[in-house]
């Protein structure tokens, strides 16, 4: 019999693993393989960030530059009733051209239509027909003579700053006279 404190039995045999590696599987990738969709995976976040990066850039250049090249309309929108003002009292001296107050008043039109032109501001072309983009239409009057939607008269300039709208111009249309009724009682 064997005592109970004697070691087990040894055997001539070595001593084995008792941790059995994994099976590759046929899931599994190459280590390299790994690295290398990784890097992909990177380097097309990497180019997506860099288009987003140059687009914002872009984007932010064009809309500085829409900025400055607009920087001053509102100052342009508040010195147009200012302007319509001065035209009214061009129109009540024109009466004795040959006074020195119509001839300092038509200087300083022709220094404000410089300005105007150097700003970028032009005079919206209230002749032909009524657009309704450029002019707002503030009556209509019958009119035999040519057709209808025709501008008869200004009643308040329009301009532009460049290619864009400052104020529309006011005008008067044309409309066909109505007809008639025939029907006396």
């Amino acid at each position: 019999m064997q005592a109970d404190n004697d070691p087990p039995p040894t055997s001539d045999a070595p001593e084995e693993n008792t941790e059995v590696p994994p099976m590759p599987d046929a899931d599994t990738l190459d280590p390299w393989e790994e690295l290398a969709a990784e890097a992909a995976k990177w380097k097309e976040i990497s180019l997506r960030t860099a288009a987003e990066i140059d687009n914002l850039r872009k984007r932010t250049a064009r809309e500085r530059e829409e900025a400055i090249r607009y920087s001053n309309q509102r100052l342009l929108e508040e010195i147009l009733p200012v302007i319509d003002n001065f035209e009214m009292g061009m129109q009540a001296a024109a009466q004795e051209t040959s006074s020195m107050i119509y001839i300092g008043m038509d200087m300083v039109r022709r220094q404000l239509s410089d300005f105007l032109a150097s700003q970028g501001v032009v005079e919206i072309p209230a002749n032909g027909h009524f657009d309704p983009n450029l002019h707002d239409a503030v009556a209509e009057e019958e009119c035999s003579a040519g057709d209808e939607g025709r501008i008869l008269r200004v009643i308040r300039r329009g301009y532009k700053l460049r290619d864009r709208l400052l104020r529309p111009a006011s005008v008067v249309v044309s409309k066909m006279p109505q007809a008639s009724e025939g029907g006396g009682a």
